[in-house]
């Protein structure tokens, strides 16, 4: 039997940034009619343009007890999702404490696909990703009903965000991953993925869900595939890995955050994001966001903007 849809759907992080699984999570779930609590840290413009879609913004704190009594109380499914974070861990059992404290019927945890190659002897370089491990064994012990979603690296981190301005600029597909095949996914996609799960999820508590995008391949693949979307040579360029994690620190970016992206990188070279499976297409029947689509729907911020005197 389907839950009802008399109990609002908890979803953390609905106000996110680039690639934000939880807002696009967030404008799935009402569109098929849930009612949804949206957890956001601070009111600002988006706090009140989920308000706007319909969701009942709740603002607190994931490593904050109040805050979680607050958001999951009478709610009856949970997404949880977090940015990288050296807080992680502590907000995860937060929030599962809590939430087997309520009873919830689903606790959709979104995971990181290289948990799937860890074990209680192996890890990685990335504290990050150490932390998405132990939490998934924390939500195991917990005894709550929870579906582990484990995506591969998104097409707006790495295409959008640190790569749109060399393609913009220098037409050129400028990143650190050697000549390692990956398999990105549109978070937009992820969101779907967990819209279908959160929509009925009794068929899918104690799985666990890879999701990899359209296909698998290396830097000089895609950067053919932006030449052809975007009507011009996009080449590929193989950055020094050090180089690129200095300009990620000059930035500004937190070095917790530094040395994920850092890992990450060297595991794209040393081949391990090159994974696929039809976990997408059995959740929702559709194949995910190609890359060509993908280039194709962001354009505008792939192309240079002349400015007229």
């Amino acid at each position: 039997m389907k839950f009802t849809h008399d109990s609002p759907i908890l979803v953390t992080g609905a106000a996110g940034n680039l690639g934000a699984i939880g807002r696009n999570l967030t404008a799935l779930l009402l569109a098929k009619g849930h009612k949804v609590r949206a957890l956001v840290r601070r009111e600002d413009e988006r706090a009140e343009a989920l308000r706007q879609l319909g969701a009942e913004v709740v603002q607190g704190d994931l490593t904050d007890l109040a805050s979680m009594h607050r958001a999951i109380e009478g709610c009856a499914r949970i997404y949880f999702g977090m940015s990288v974070s050296a807080a992680y861990l502590e907000a995860t059992v937060n929030t599962a404490a809590v939430a087997r404290h309520h009873g919830v019927e689903a606790f959709v945890n979104m995971s990181q696909m290289t948990v799937s190659q860890m074990s209680i002897t192996e890890t990685t370089d990335s504290r990050q990703q150490k932390l998405h491990w132990l939490a998934e064994q924390a939500l195991s012990w917990s005894g709550l009903p929870v579906v582990t979603v484990r995506p591969t690296v998104f097409l707006e981190s790495f295409f959008l965000l640190f790569a749109a301005a060399s393609v913009r600029e220098a037409d050129e597909l400028a990143l650190p991953m050697g000549s390692g095949k990956t398999s990105p996914i549109s978070a937009v996609d992820v969101a779907r993925a967990v819209s279908v799960i959160l929509d009925d999820p009794v068929p899918h508590i104690g799985q666990v869900y890879n999701l990899t995008g359209f296909e698998s391949s290396d830097l000089d693949h895609y950067a053919r595939v932006f030449s052809e979307a975007l009507g011009r040579t996009i080449r590929y360029r193989d950055v020094p890995l050090p180089l690129w994690t200095d300009k990620l620190r000059e930035a500004g970016v937190p070095l917790h955050v530094v040395n994920h992206l850092g890992v990450m990188a060297d595991l794209h070279a040393q081949g391990r994001y090159d994974r696929m499976t039809d976990d997408f297409f059995k959740l929702t029947g559709e194949m995910p966001t190609s890359v060509h689509d993908f280039v194709k729907l962001h354009t505008a911020e792939f192309t240079r903007h002349e400015t007229t005197a």
